[in-house]
């Protein structure tokens, strides 16, 4: 009979064993090309896997929780009409189940009171688990770390970072960090809602970045009316020739890039007392999902693109972080993020730094708002396109004339727009 071998797949250069983390099929199961099959996860990513044929599922090698090496056979699919099942002689027994590290394993504690401890409600890779032996993390510390992998999934990066973090804070951070906030009575009539997963991830992420980095926000208001008018002009053009439609933050993030060039301390890190200068500048961009979740895909090598490439980048990044299928390697190594919620339609806010970044670009709203305008005949008052934009930035590092002149020359250029510019 005709049977098709399903191999666990690479999901990028550096992986080599996925974890299978649910199946949506059991042997003898008929399924449709591009059907789902089951859901794969590393350390870096989350991915969905279809079925490249159709026919009848006549072997799954592998449960769920198991951890499998990258080309191996997990399931063999018969192509044939008909079909159901192997015959009894070519079965082949189903590989012995790896088990997820319960508490006990994750702690290598002795004060654990049960033999059958709570299992992490996340899933963490083999290497991450190596290091959190190796590091004798407690379970209560790992699911507490703020993943940047898809779905707040906890990376070799995240355990590295937490860890150099973890030591600054007991060697230097002051008492009140460690504090716990005072418990919040409720009354009679409130609703009490738990925070999910994702949420707890957020909000550990968000303190530890303000326990880690000076946060500082600097503002102005840039008049955009010349981009307005170009992008007014050619948008219909463009989104013909191009496939994807213009909108203002291709050019907002291409004068990002130019003024990082000039100013290369705000596209670094923060390396205890080093910094280090990237030179790359990888453009991480906020995306809303719909769930109200947020994840920062990156534009890899923005310096490098033009104004239509970083259009075709954003769209392909934001279209896949909202379908749940970005790879591994378009979440990782941004330099430097930039956060629209000017999509919105607010004004002004003052954003969190992306760690392990050291400076984040707010872009609020375009409005028509009335300004004062020099002409050869004097002061007139004229319609004009404004809108905020915020950097926040870490003042261990940097300060506040470098700042502020950064988000000037920001400013300066999207002013000087040419009107007449061709993409």
């Amino acid at each position: 009979m005709p049977l098709f071998e399903l191999k666990m797949p690479k999901l990028g250069e550096s992986i080599t064993q996925a974890t299978i983390i649910k199946w949506f099929v059991k042997e003898g199961d008929t399924v449709k090309e591009d059907d789902s099959l089951l859901d794969i996860a590393t350390d870096k990513v989350d991915s969905e896997i279809p079925s490249p044929v159709a026919g009848v599922v006549t072997k799954i090698f592998f449960r769920e929780n198991d951890v499998v090496p990258v080309g191996d056979v997990i399931a063999l699919i018969d192509t044939s009409a008909g079909a159901n099942k192997l015959p009894e002689e070519d079965a082949t027994p189903v590989k012995s189940k790896t088990e997820i590290p319960d508490k006990k394993e994750l702690t290598h504690t002795a004060d654990l009171k049960t033999e059958q401890a709570e299992k992490p409600s996340r899933f963490y890779s083999p290497l991450v688990k190596q290091i959190v032996q190796k590091e004798k993390i407690s379970y209560e510390e790992l699911e507490k770390i703020a993943g940047s992998g898809l779905n707040g999934r906890v990376t070799k990066k995240d355990i590295i970072a937490y860890l150099e973090n973890r030591k600054v804070v007991v060697e230097s951070a002051p008492e009140y960090i460690s504090l716990k906030s005072s418990p919040v009575q409720s009354s009679a009539g409130d609703e009490i809602i738990e925070m999910d997963r994702i949420r707890k991830l957020t909000a550990e992420h968000m303190i530890r970045s303000k326990q880690v980095s000076a946060h500082v926000t600097n503002i102005l208001e840039a008049d955009v009316t010349g981009i307005v008018n170009w992008k007014n002009k050619i948008k219909d053009e463009f989104e013909k020739r191009e496939g994807v439609k213009l909108t203002y933050l291709p050019v907002i993030i291409e004068t990002t890039v130019k003024a990082l060039k000039e100013f290369p301390l705000l596209n670094s890190s923060v390396d205890g007392s080093r910094i280090i200068l990237k030179k790359k500048i990888n453009i991480g961009v906020a995306v809303a999902l719909e769930d109200t979740n947020l994840i920062v895909p990156v534009i890899k090598n923005a310096d490098m693109l033009n104004i239509t490439g970083i259009a075709k980048e954003l769209n392909r990044i934001a279209t896949s972080a909202r379908k749940n299928s970005l790879k591994p390697d378009d979440i990782q190594d941004g330099t430097f993020t930039v956060t629209n919620f000017g999509t919105f339609r607010n004004t002004i806010g003052t954003p969190i730094i992306n760690q392990p970044q050291v400076a984040i670009l707010g872009i609020g709203t375009i409005e028509k708002k009335p300004a004062v305008l020099e002409t050869p005949d004097g002061d007139v008052i004229a319609i004009r396109h404004k809108m905020f934009l915020s950097l926040t930035y870490d003042h261990r590092i940097i300060n506040g004339a470098y700042a502020g002149a950064w988000l000037r020359k920001v400013a300066d250029y999207l002013e000087s727009f040419d009107q007449n510019r061709i993409i």
